[in-house]
């Protein structure tokens, strides 16, 4: 089968938006949590965390375009320049999934969803109880992309993780604590670890032919 451009723009909407959210293979799963400067909190289920650098520490996410008026988890983040993201596993999956449901701004997801929030070291926004990692952001900046969608960029400023689910280089074992990805808008999937090479020298590289 193949799709070409103008196929592609023909197809049904919800048939169009499944396909090309899906193509991109697995995306990680997170909730981010928010919280406004009068106290209403807000947590959003979001599959487009990438890493931008680790030195200093960043990482990026895509939002959906704000308009007419600002979403509540961007409005938060340019409000309060906080913002935490929590890891999804398997035992909440389904909880997580619905906090993509457009709630009024004094109802809170983790109270729907019955989700637990949970303080560390007087940040102000919300961590996930649940979530296994949880990483505290500050928000640095954003960029406009062509699509009317919005890169925020954030840097790392807290961890928190078990000792026992690193590798000895600092690795996170993803499949020891039941973490989840996400194809599309909504199927989910196990992680499974099947290899770890080394670091790529151009000297190592292993005779392919032989």
């Amino acid at each position: 089968m193949i799709f070409k451009e103008n196929e592609i723009d023909k197809l049904d909407k919800n048939y169009r938006i499944n396909l090309i959210n899906s193509i991109t293979g697995i995306k990680p799963a997170n909730l981010i949590g928010t919280k406004s400067n009068q106290k209403e909190d807000n947590l959003a289920i979001f599959s487009s965390i990438v890493h931008l650098g680790s030195s200093p520490a960043q990482l990026g996410m895509i939002s959906r375009p704000q308009l007419p008026l600002l979403k509540d988890t961007y409005s938060n983040i340019l409000e309060t320049k906080y913002y935490t993201i929590n890891h999804i596993a398997r035992p909440f999956i389904k909880k997580a999934h619905y906090t993509s449901a457009k709630l009024e701004k004094s109802d809170s997801e983790f109270d729907i969803m019955n989700l637990e929030r949970e303080n560390i070291n007087d940040f102000f926004a919300p961590f996930v109880k649940e979530s296994p990692v949880k990483i505290g952001m500050r928000y640095l900046k954003s960029i406009d992309l062509p699509n009317g969608c919005i890169l925020i960029i954030g840097e790392v400023i807290l961890i928190q993780l078990e000792e026992r689910w690193l590798d000895e280089q600092g690795s996170l074992e993803l499949d020891h604590y039941g973490a989840v990805g996400i194809s599309g808008l909504s199927s989910y999937y196990s992680i499974e670890k099947i290899a770890t090479f080394p670091y790529v020298k151009l000297e190592e590289i292993p005779d392919f032919n032989a």
